[in-house]
């Protein structure tokens, strides 16, 4: 079963839908104008239930299907990233400093066109609750939604998403079950010498040789300390400290990223971390503090569910155009948040050659936005068919 018909008969207002979000990217919980856009699309389309304001600008629809039963939730990200966009296109942003560089844009417009479809047809029993979410870049705001109590507000009973993925076939799904993306957390490292001039190093503590050291021997605990048969990246992406190439400076900074999957794996990062920046302080005759922030969960995607979302995808995509065991990542996706409430997946839906995600010239390709919106409206339909 290809995509939709009706669906592929209003992409181009899906294009122009995407297009103006994409013209006007908005950050973090502050995605009010997108919301409002959201809501004037929704209304229009005929949905039951609309409420705002959730997670200061998130946005949950509801559409009744013809009969008793479930209520089955499908999310989509509508935050933009702090780039200067370089695409050069038609409808590049328009707002200095802000684009959107990971498709969320086109994320929102799939469920949008997921949104028409169903509110028209509603073949379908029970609800679906559209989630449309702020703050997926760094703000977490699926967790804030989940706090606000969405799933239990809403009876969410599982929930689905879909990201897009450049320069993997257009069009293809794949996912996998189990951890599909990692934990992230961040660390900074704070020194504090006595700095002086750098012909006389003997009579300063120097931060810049412990901030070294320690980045040096950060690079151990992956090597060295955490059986190589899980998965854990430490990078160290940040070092700042000096003025000159005559002073030695009083101060140093370290910061970068942890990602895990197990818990015990990101507890062996933290007392490991704790134990090298107070030996190197002790080493180096400096005071150093580590700040390490835990940030979102591993995204683990549901078995059955999982197995499930895969086999839509195949009436949708074709067999050949669906891998249902990929293995995980170690990039990050605050729908673990959900995933942890409710059983569900996460998926990726390929669009083809192009810059990568977070990247400047990046730009969502409109070619599969139908394709997204088909696979959403199919998973309703199969997960809650009319008896």
């Amino acid at each position: 079963m290809p995509v939709i018909n009706r669906i592929a008969s209003f992409s181009e207002d899906m294009k122009t839908w995407r297009r103006w979000m994409h013209a006007h990217p908005e950050l973090n919980f502050d995605c009010h104008e997108t919301a409002a856009f959201v809501v004037e699309r929704l209304r229009e389309f005929g949905v039951d239930e609309i409420h705002e304001g959730i997670a200061e600008s998130g946005v949950v629809a509801i559409i009744e299907g013809k009969g008793e039963g479930p209520t089955i939730g499908l999310r989509a990200d509508m935050d933009a990233l702090p780039i200067e966009e370089a695409t050069g296109a038609e409808h590049a942003s328009t707002r200095p400093g802000k684009m959107h560089a990971c498709g969320h844009d086109g994320h929102t417009t799939m469920l949008l066109g997921a949104a028409r479809y169903l509110a028209e047809t509603r073949n379908f029993a029970g609800r679906v609750a559209l989630i449309f979410q702020p703050a997926e870049e760094g703000g977490g705001g699926a967790g804030v939604m989940v706090e606000d109590g969405v799933m239990e507000r809403f009876d969410i009973s599982q929930v689905y998403a879909l990201h897009n993925v450049p320069n993997i076939d257009a069009g293809s799904i794949y996912t996998t079950p189990g951890p599909i993306m990692a934990a992230v957390d961040t660390f900074e490292i704070f020194i504090k010498g006595q700095g002086g001039h750098g012909a006389y190093p003997q009579e300063t503590k120097d931060p810049v040789a412990a901030a070294v050291g320690i980045a040096q021997a950060l690079q151990t605990i992956v090597s060295r300390n955490h059986d190589g048969r899980q998965d854990l990246v430490v990078s160290l992406t940040q070092i700042h400290t000096g003025t000159t190439d005559n002073v030695i400076p009083d101060e140093a900074y370290l910061c970068g990223t942890v990602r895990t999957f197990e818990k015990d794996v990101q507890a062996l990062v933290m007392r490991r971390m704790e134990a090298i920046v107070a030996g190197h302080a002790a080493s180096f005759d400096v005071e150093a503090r580590l700040n390490y922030e835990k940030g979102y969960p591993a995204t683990v995607n549901h078995a059955a569910e999982t197995a499930f979302a895969a086999e839509v995808a195949r009436d949708v995509v074709g067999a050949e155009n669906v891998l249902d065991n990929t293995g995980r990542e170690m990039g990050a996706e605050d729908f673990a948040y959900m995933l942890e409430a409710r059983p569900g997946a996460y998926l990726f839906l390929g669009q083809g050659e192009g810059a990568g995600l977070h990247h400047p010239a990046y730009d969502f390709n409109d070619e599969i936005a139908p394709v997204g919106a088909s696979f959403f409206a199919r998973l309703v339909e199969t997960a809650q068919p009319l008896r």
